[in-house]
């Protein structure tokens, strides 16, 4: 019913157009009524946009809308950073994955910080290495290291990892 009241005006005027075309008759009867046929047509249209702006407002958004203005998740960690976690978990679970794949992520940090800050190669050097790592972060970064006798054994202690990587930052 109010759509049909907010028509009333606009076709009314509209008619009234068309009345003084047909009586003028500057165009012919079917331009005219074409004319008058779009200007309705156009008219309905925007009341009826009108409408359902209104109504869409009132209204919970549909899915897909409600999908598009969701939020993107936040991003997640790096894989480079994921993967050394994962490595430091499981490092510190078993002593095989320690060996293999913990102690070597350790040792080739510190053999880049020992080049880059004091021009010393780990492999090379290994006395002055010693002198600037420590007793007990050579211990656990030395290249010589043996394999672990008992392969399901616990691995490096996380306070041990803790205090290798607090050492190699103060170098």
């Amino acid at each position: 019913m109010r759509l049909a009241r907010q028509l009333i005006l606009p076709v009314a005027v509209v008619t009234v157009t068309l009345v003084v075309l047909l009586a003028l008759r500057p165009l012919s009867t079917s331009k005219a009524f074409a004319i008058w046929t779009l200007l309705v047509a156009a008219l309905a249209l925007a009341v009826l946009v009108r409408h359902s702006r209104r109504r869409r407002g009132r209204q919970e958004a549909s899915r897909f809308e409600s999908a598009l203005s969701k939020q993107p998740a936040a991003p997640s960690p790096p894989v480079e950073l994921m993967r050394m976690e994962r490595e430091l978990v499981l490092g510190t679970a078993n002593a095989t994955h320690a060996h293999l794949r913990l102690l070597p992520l350790l040792r080739a940090a510190a053999a880049a910080r020992l080049a880059s800050h004091h021009g010393i190669e780990l492999d090379q050097r290994r006395e002055a290495a010693q002198a600037l790592l420590g007793e007990e972060t050579w211990e656990l970064l030395r290249p010589d290291r043996p394999a672990p006798a008992d392969r399901h054994a616990p691995g490096v202690p996380r306070a041990s990892v803790v205090a290798v990587i607090e050492r190699l930052e103060s170098l």
